[in-house]
């Protein structure tokens, strides 16, 4: 099977790509070349901007492809320049949408894939509900889609927080971390090998034409637990302090949208329809797990350790009344 990403070297798709070429999967990469180091042996990749039609054209020639993905497809306009190029070149075309897409607040849980799409807060998830109307009109035009919709997906290098290492940091040094709201809210965090073992399954899959699938750990987690985790992680007891999210959005527009228009609420998802497509499918990577391997990553690249001395102040300034 000849599959074709556009990207392949980011926190979710290096798994998938690492998995691909496992499987056996003929697969090419198109990329800048910026984390071409991540890409696993045995892949093609060529070099050009995705989101330049012209020279992703002349890059690809007149090949075809069984399957297509788009990981950085974010605006209607960059779904519309897909179409254009691969509606006669590949059999599936998959569209990396998201879960935050979903109905948020959440009226009912768990979440499945026919819960409605309505976010009222963040455009970044308004624009993939637009993106998702784009691609749901190609099929019904007769192209063979398949729309993905991850939730929070992490790498060993891409902690789950806002600040990134800068948590990590503050935890080591015994300084507050700020988590939003009461710390209870629930939430799921999968490891990105543990999304490929779903995603690479739906490709060149039938059943998955024509329908929207997210795919997640079925492990739940409050966020004090998340913390407290990373911290066990590091051996350190975590000073945690929380702040009303709406108070974070005062400070921050761009974080607070991603609390009030996602992680402010309790998300739980049912996965049974992506196990129904690929029934060897299976979370196994608990988030503890995730946190020691995270821990161990940044031990092993201390040219990532860089903290960000704007985060590290903002937080510094939005904990102060609650200490």
């Amino acid at each position: 099977m000849t599959v074709l990403f556009l990207g392949g070297t980011g926190t979710i798709s290096t798994a998938c790509s690492a998995l691909a070429v496992e499987r056996g999967l003929d697969l090419t990469l198109v990329t800048r070349g910026g984390n071409d180091d991540r890409a696993p042996d045995g892949v093609e990749i060529l070099h050009a901007d995705v989101r330049d039609p012209d020279a992703l054209a002349a890059a690809l020639g007149d090949r075809t492809f069984d399957v297509v993905v788009d990981w950085f497809a974010f605006t209607p306009e960059h779904v519309d320049d897909d179409l254009r190029l691969f509606r006669e070149r590949t059999g599936q075309y998959v569209f990396i949408s998201s879960a935050s897409a979903y109905q948020t607040p959440p009226q009912s849980l768990p979440v499945t894939e026919s819960t409605p799409l309505d976010n009222p807060v963040w455009g970044y998830s308004q624009a993939k509900i637009a993106c998702e109307d784009r691609v749901w009109a190609a099929r019904d035009a007769g192209m063979g889609v398949t729309v993905v919709r991850p939730s929070h997906t992490y790498a060993p290098w891409t902690p789950p927080f806002q600040g990134g290492y800068t948590v990590l940091d503050r935890l080591q040094r015994g300084a507050p971390v700020l988590v939003h709201g009461d710390g209870l809210s629930l939430w799921t965090l999968t490891h990105h090998r543990d999304f490929a073992k779903g995603f690479v399954g739906l490709l060149g899959n039938e059943g998955a034409l024509g329908r929207a699938v997210h795919i997640t750990t079925d492990e739940i987690l409050a966020w004090d637990a998340i913390v407290g985790s990373l911290a066990d992680a590091l051996g350190v007891e975590p000073h945690i302090v929380h702040v009303p999210s709406d108070r974070v959005a005062a400070v921050d527009a761009d974080w607070g949208d991603g609390l009030l228009g996602d992680k402010a609420h309790a998300r739980v998802f049912d996965n049974a329809l992506v196990r129904s497509l690929v029934p060897n499918f299976e979370a196994t990577i608990p988030w503890a797990e995730g946190a020691r391997e995270m821990v161990a990553w940044f031990e092993a690249h201390p040219e990532a350790r860089v903290v960000d001395e704007d985060y590290d102040q903002k937080v510094d300034r939005l904990i102060g009344p609650f200490l």
